[in-house]
């Protein structure tokens, strides 16, 4: 009976949260700074699992995906955990993630990822000739970074990203830094936690190079690219078991975003993991444009002295069509 009136409760926050996101005029001012920033694939959030739950992960980030989400989620880790995920873009674009942790004795948990958009090239269109010139040109993003995460108390840990991105449009390139800080606490109340993640904070990202333009007075003049801010976003997540047994578990997980071009937005997610080997997962996400729903499902073995875990996810993206996650971890 207590478990019932538990999610009853959360259920009902969460009715009222996606009514006052969808409601409140801040949040439709909020739309208007769409289409602000830079390095936009900076947003593609990487984990089958992670998207299954609706990207609300920043309070759960148990595994290696957690230099996507959350890098304090990393400090509770232990041992040397790898991550690779393969996403299905729309538009027939393709995103790579790798990802590296260990953890150092009396140091802490040190991290290594990259990641890589590409997609085909793509046909060279003028205003005169708009069905293609014939030539093509190339688009694609790069990211690297180092991450460190630290276990301070048996409760709280903190983690830090430091990102490389480089953008690639035809003959232009914008490169920069971006930083990601995190934190991550067990609050000792059953297993509730509570986790906050600044993501891609940094200065204005632009092409490097010049152009031919006018200037203030109507002359040609060599001018600079308009620099932009990275896609920074806050995330206040919480995650709790609300259903624990011999060979069974039910998490569910709640995240509340702050991004700076976009207005705020909501993720729910649920997942069912059976005898530690098989997990189904269900997302929904609120005040979001295209995205809604997400579903997924994971599958944990044995593999020699290590573990293996294989995890898909599917988003309904509306008009946009749909993306596929497929993600493999590896922990030893």
């Amino acid at each position: 009976m207590k478990k019932i009136t538990a999610i009853t409760i959360m259920l009902s926050i969460l009715w009222w949260v996606d009514t006052a996101l969808c409601w409140q005029p801040f949040a439709n001012m909020g739309g208007q700074r769409a289409g602000t920033s830079s390095a936009q694939f900076l947003k593609i959030g990487v984990g089958a699992r992670a998207a299954a739950l609706g990207d609300a992960f920043v309070a759960i980030a148990d595994d290696a995906s957690a230099l996507y989400w959350n890098p304090a989620g990393l400090g509770f880790l232990q041992g040397t955990h790898v991550h690779f995920t393969h996403i299905q873009w729309p538009a027939e674009i393709e995103y790579e993630f790798i990802g590296l942790t260990k953890k150092v004795a009396r140091i802490g948990i040190i991290g290594l990822s990259f990641a890589s958009l590409h997609m085909d090239d793509m046909e060279v269109t003028t205003e005169f000739r708009p069905h293609g010139t014939g030539e093509y040109f190339s688009y694609g993003d790069f990211l690297g970074a180092v991450t460190y995460a630290r276990q301070l108390t048996d409760r709280f840990s903190f983690g830090i990203n430091l990102k490389y991105i480089q953008e690639n449009l035809a003959e232009l390139t914008s490169q920069g830094w971006v930083v990601d800080m995190g934190t991550y606490y067990r609050t000792g109340f059953r297993s509730l936690r509570i986790a906050a993640n600044l993501a891609n904070f940094g200065p204005n990202i632009r092409p490097d190079g010049s152009y031919l333009g006018i200037n203030e007075y109507g002359q040609p003049a060599t001018r600079r690219y308009e620099g932009f801010a990275p896609p920074t976003v806050f995330r206040l997540g919480t995650a709790m078991e609300i259903l624990e047994s011999d060979g069974q578990r039910l998490t569910l997980c709640l995240a509340m975003n702050h991004p700076v071009d976009n207005a705020e937005n909501a993720s729910l997610g649920l997942e069912y993991q059976f005898l530690k080997a098989i997990s189904a997962r269900l997302g929904y996400k609120f005040n979001y444009d295209e995205e809604r729903v997400t579903v997924g499902a994971g599958w944990q073995l044995p593999l020699w002295s290590s573990q293996m875990k294989i995890d898909y996810a599917y988003t309904d993206f509306g008009l946009l069509d749909c993306a596929h996650r497929i993600s493999f971890d590896f922990w030893f």
